[in-house]
């Protein structure tokens, strides 16, 4: 017999609901929604005490498929309303999932604000590089060049990169991981848990429908290892298939450069080692592009500040307790005769 003390130890499918998954099929989504529901069942979170946010797009199917508490709101318009839900009650454990095209177009300006308050949220972009759900328009993530139904001759906008975004919107904690990447998926996703703030996590994922393969050029098997490059706080900034390479700050620039350790006097001495309360550095890595320099993978940066709500619970507080009387007269009043 089970009693109400005792804990319950959930497993992935019991934070998967009754709904059937409608995205296409071969989707990087389902990658990533296995990897969420394993997250949570590790975390041992409480289903009755945890909220999905969506706004619109592919992504935004997301709290129907998950056996908690679920908003699927309007067209890039979820933080807001997981700011409202963390404000109305702070102990509830609140994650926005949002695409490149909902959180950084129409959705840009709501991302930015929920990011520089500091709301102390899980925030998942699915970045596919295009806009999925409406038959693949470029979006503001699209690479230069990208032909779509909205670019038949081709994007003529410099892409946005989503991480950047966040840096400059002040976010204290960036990380970025890839849908195929189960394990390493996970981890990052935990980490973001863990933060106390609002957590930035750009998750590259395959739209095999309209942009296939977008991202093949750094997570191709035959070449990760050389593309990719991944970031652990206090560790060597070492890529390559024996970790032969490394990045290393270009003499007399603050530019990064990709070096091979033991060629031209280069020495382990000589590669950086991440920091992850550098904005600085962590603004360069989020920068690099393959073929010259290697993807960064894992948490870029991670500071973490005073949380948003729990400064507005402060100053309801001190609000609350107040007297009345001593604020009608504390000044910079009226008074109105009713004669």
């Amino acid at each position: 017999m089970t009693t109400a003390s005792e804990t319950i130890q959930l497993k992935p499918a019991d934070f998967a609901s009754d709904q059937e998954v409608r995205w296409c099929p071969g989707c990087g989504d389902y990658a990533i929604l296995k990897a969420i529901q394993r997250t949570l069942a590790e975390l041992g979170v409480k289903r009755e005490n945890t909220v999905f946010v969506s706004g619109i797009g592919c992504a935004s199917r997301f709290p129907y498929y998950m056996s908690t508490y679920g908003f699927h709101t309007i067209h890039g318009r979820a933080p807001a309303f997981a700011t409202g839900i963390k404000l109305a009650n702070p102990e509830l454990d609140v994650w926005v999932v949002t695409g490149d095209g909902d959180g950084l177009s129409i959705g840009g300006n709501h991302t930015l604000h929920i990011l520089r308050r500091n709301v102390n949220v899980q925030i998942c972009l699915f970045n596919n590089e295009i806009y999925g759900l409406t038959k693949g328009q470029y979006s503001p993530t699209s690479r230069q060049g990208t032909v779509s139904p909205s670019s038949p001759k081709g994007s003529l906008e410099q892409p946005l990169s989503a991480c950047a975004f966040a840096l400059g919107a002040g976010a204290r904690f960036v990380a970025r991981s890839v849908d195929t990447m189960q394990k390493h998926l996970i981890e990052v996703l935990k980490r973001a848990h863990e933060h106390h703030g609002a957590s930035f996590t750009e998750i590259f994922q395959n739209c095999i429908v309209f942009n296939d393969k977008a991202f093949a050029d750094f997570t191709d098997r035959e070449i990760a290892a050389d593309r990719q490059v991944h970031v652990d706080h206090g560790a060597p900034l070492l890529f390559g298939k024996d970790r032969e390479k490394g990045l290393r700050l270009k003499p007399g620039t603050l530019q990064l450069e990709a070096v091979t350790v033991g060629q031209d006097g280069v020495t382990e001495d000589d590669i950086l080692v991440h920091d992850e309360k550098d904005r600085a550095l962590a603004q360069l890595l989020v920068a690099m592009e393959p073929p010259e320099l290697p993807v960064a993978l894992g948490v870029v940066y991670c500071d973490p500040a005073p949380v948003y709500e729990d400064q507005v619970e402060s100053r309801l507080d001190a609000a609350c307790c107040g007297d009345l009387n001593d604020l009608l007269r504390s000044g910079r009043t009226w008074c109105v005769d009713c004669d």
